[in-house]
């Protein structure tokens, strides 16, 4: 669902965020690829080329997600900035 507060995303913006979504979640590894893809989760709202993909769970989950309580996060040492990290070594084959 698209937020009232930011505008459309732009053909590259939907390129991009299409092939993070393809990659399994930067914080606990579940999921990616076409028949499970992750969620898109911007590091400041409308700036969709610092997405990271996360699983439901890791994203919006109450106990482990980056809104919520972020256990798994705590547990794997995992910030945005480190996850934004891994996810452009990906996309750009490390």
């Amino acid at each position: 669902m698209q937020s009232k507060n930011k505008p459309a995303q732009t053909a590259a913006e939907r390129r991009h965020v299409a092939r993070v979504k393809l990659q399994p979640c930067g914080v606990c590894g579940e999921g990616g690829g076409e028949s499970s893809p992750s969620e898109a989760h911007e590091l400041e709202q409308g700036q969709w080329f610092t997405s990271i993909p996360l699983c439901q769970d890791c994203h919006r989950g109450p106990h482990n997600g980056i809104h919520g309580e972020k256990r798994m996060w705590n547990v794997f040492k995992a910030t945005e900035l480190s996850v934004l990290n891994e996810t452009i070594a990906k996309l750009y084959g490390r």
